[in-house]
């Protein structure tokens, strides 16, 4: 049998399937979607929303603090890390008495890994303040949100006074002072460019929950200077002592014993006036 003999009859049967799933869906030939690719996952996947607040836990009072916010997770980023929806990040304080404490600003956002930053003013009232970021992280309708904080204690600092002079030749650029507290690094001062003999009065605030009792040192040196700057009398290093004085002593122990021997020579009085006044027996 010639080729053309067996396609027709196949032909016709075809053209007869194809007639009956016309008729049976109604006109339409319904087709299955391919499934989606294997690994391909939905932008903004739901997970943990996760922070932390960088920055000092004790500063000195009426200053001000900067702190940095970092976040991640929840519907706002991928499964691959990337960043598909908003992390929005809302920072408040809590103490004893806010009405002096600033945190500015008090909102931002977060994108790219880079941390948003806020500042902390404390006033003048020494206190426990607590920094609390709450971070929100969205995509289209979905949404979550976590909190974060951050306790910092406001102490009044230790605090070095520094007079500079600029020599009369010559004004120097701006420059740093390293400040050492018995011998130890603790922290550095910036300088602004100084006129040819010009003055300027440079303030380093040491802010401590406790520093031990006795006699303690701040040192500083504008030896890199090269004599274009001085201390006062034309010194180039500045040592000031300051002394921590200790616990007073708890004089408590000293003060029950006293208490318990005037109470006892009190008993012992009474019984003996007791005694004599206690009529003899009679026989």
């Amino acid at each position: 049998m010639a080729d053309a003999e067996v396609d027709a009859p196949m032909r016709r049967l075809g053209a007869i399937l194809l007639a009956f799933l016309l008729a049976t869906s109604g006109g339409t030939l319904l087709l299955t979607a391919a499934p989606a690719v294997a690994g391909a996952v939905p932008a903004g996947t739901p997970g943990n929303v996760t922070g932390n607040i960088s920055g000092p836990t004790v500063i000195p009072t009426n200053n001000n603090e900067t702190y940095f916010v970092n976040g991640t997770g929840g519907p706002a980023i991928a499964p691959t890390g990337e960043q598909v929806g908003n992390l929005t990040w809302y920072a408040t304080v809590a103490g004893t008495n806010t009405s002096s404490v600033v945190v500015f600003p008090t909102t931002g956002t977060l994108k790219n890994s880079t941390p948003g930053v806020t500042t902390v003013e404390p006033g003048a009232l020494l206190q426990a303040l607590t920094l609390t970021i709450e971070i929100v992280s969205t995509n289209t309708t979905a949404n979550e949100t976590t909190n974060i904080t951050l306790v910092i204690h406001v102490v009044q600092p230790y605090t070095l006074v520094m007079e500079l002079q600029a020599s009369r030749d010559a004004g120097v650029a701006a420059f740093n002072i390293t400040i050492l507290l018995d011998g130890n690094y603790v922290g550095k001062v910036h300088i602004p460019n100084m006129a040819a003999w010009a003055n300027y009065t440079a303030d380093y605030e040491y802010a401590t929950l406790s520093i031990a009792s006795g006699t303690h040192t701040f040192t500083a040196s504008l030896a890199s200077e090269h004599g274009l700057v001085t201390f006062p009398g034309g010194d180039m290093n500045l040592s000031v002592s300051f002394y921590v004085p200790g616990a007073p002593p708890s004089y408590t122990i000293w003060y029950v014993a006293g208490i318990v021997a005037f109470f006892g020579a009190l008993f012992i009085f009474v019984t003996r006036v007791a005694a004599r006044r206690r009529a003899p027996a009679r026989k």
